[in-house]
């Protein structure tokens, strides 16, 4: 399946008079960032207001009509938040102390000077986007404390404090039911890496696109949560080990086919995925579970990553394949349909069917009731299984 979504770039406003001035800056810091040029205050503030994609705001002080100061003022005084808060830095000519300190009270962030390196420019404009970032962020999750909202505003998965009030939960009523509870760590590879090599806009990106593959995939049962940059956790209830580990190769595969292009580069995503089951790993909380699957994710990432590691090792489809081939338990079928898993148990319906085929024959024979013995035995299990929907996709940076 492709995909074309694009993933933008940091959008900066350059607002300067001068051509020359203008030219060179898009020079500098095209490729890290998208650029958008005007030539006076007036201009800026207009594309401003229509443009919500702008984040960073280069501005010169000496202009016509509308000069950096006047600018400066309405951004500060803008009753849009957005705007208001849009970090500005004050391209320095051979403005005085005065000028400049002016410009401070006014609310300029920085200064650079027009002759600025293309590596200074680079770090001012990286610093400012970073915090104008952690600070939205940070005002969005006092927001979603506020509200006691269990999702994180940023991710949309749920925060870490909801996973583990909710996961206690799921905990005891799996103890009630004596039924399976497992739980998957994923670490996106080589994270740190990514970010040093394409930037931390690139890093991001990257995350917020499993963030958005993860949501999307799991079961409405199921919780997600992001327990660091890279790390996920994905709590399953009524799931067996070996349902969790074939879900973990589907998503593993998924994002090994993922391509993302950056500056005609292009990048590879791939994931280490740890799993874990009360089952096999012992009823004791899900911290101690989801300990147990980042331990295991360890251990993938030192034989090279890429993998999904369980309690025996290396998990591989052969091996997936051999376990759901195997007879299947009417009574967990029952107990999983009690706890509302119904999806579990829909996509071993096959297995389902096989397994009660006699006793069905047996009924049919003595009461003679109608039952579709024939269409049950050529059940299509492909139709029933489905195909794997999380093919890889491609996107652009």
């Amino acid at each position: 399946m492709s995909d074309d979504e694009s993933l933008p770039m940091t959008k900066v406003l350059v607002v300067d008079d001068s051509r020359m001035v203008r030219a060179t800056i898009t020079k500098h810091i095209r490729g890290r960032f998208d650029v958008r040029d005007e030539a006076d205050g007036e201009a800026g503030w207009e594309a401003l207001l229509v443009d919500p994609a702008i984040q960073v705001v280069l501005t010169d002080i000496g202009m016509p009509r509308l000069d950096g100061f006047g600018l400066l003022e309405r951004i500060r005084g803008s009753r849009v938040q957005r705007v208001q808060d849009l970090p500005v830095i004050i391209i320095s000519g051979d403005e005085d102390d005065e000028a400049r300190d002016r410009a401070l009270k006014l609310g300029a962030n920085d200064f650079v000077a027009k002759g600025a390196s293309s590596a200074e420019l680079l770090a001012r404009l990286d610093s400012l986007v970073r915090l104008a970032r952690t600070r939205r962020e940070l005002d969005e999750s006092r927001a979603a404390l506020a509200t006691q909202s269990p999702l994180d505003p940023v991710s949309g998965l749920a925060t870490a404090s909801y996973l583990s009030h909710h996961a206690e939960q799921e905990m005891a009523l799996a103890r009630r039911h004596r039924a399976d509870i497992s739980v998957m760590v994923i670490d996106i590879d080589h994270y740190d890496q990514l970010g040093e090599w394409h930037g931390s806009h690139v890093a991001e990106l990257i995350t917020r696109k499993l963030s958005k593959i993860l949501s999307t995939k799991v079961r409405r049962e199921d919780t997600v949560s992001q327990l660091a940059p890279s790390r996920f956790a994905v709590l399953s209830p009524s799931t067996d080990l070996i349902g969790c580990c074939a879900f973990a190769l589907r998503l593993q595969r998924a994002m090994e086919k993922l391509v993302m292009t950056y500056r005609d580069e292009r990048i590879r995503i791939s994931v280490t995925i740890g799993v874990s089951s009360s089952a096999v790993d012992g009823m004791q909380t899900v911290e101690h579970l989801i300990e147990t699957a980042a331990k295991r994710v360890q251990r993938g990432v030192v034989a090279g990553g890429n993998r999904v590691v369980g309690d025996q090792g290396e998990v591989d489809q052969a091996m997936v394949d051999r376990h759901l081939k195997q007879a299947i338990s009417i009574d967990h079928a029952l107990l999983q349909l009690r706890v509302g898993a119904a999806d579990e148990v829909a996509e071993r319906l096959p297995d389902v069917i096989a397994t009660l085929l006699p006793l069905l024959e047996l009924i049919e024979s003595r009461l003679q009731c109608g039952l579709p013995l024939e269409q049950l035995k050529q059940y299509d299990k492909g139709r029933v299984s489905g195909s794997d929907d999380m093919e890889g996709t491609q996107t652009s940076v």
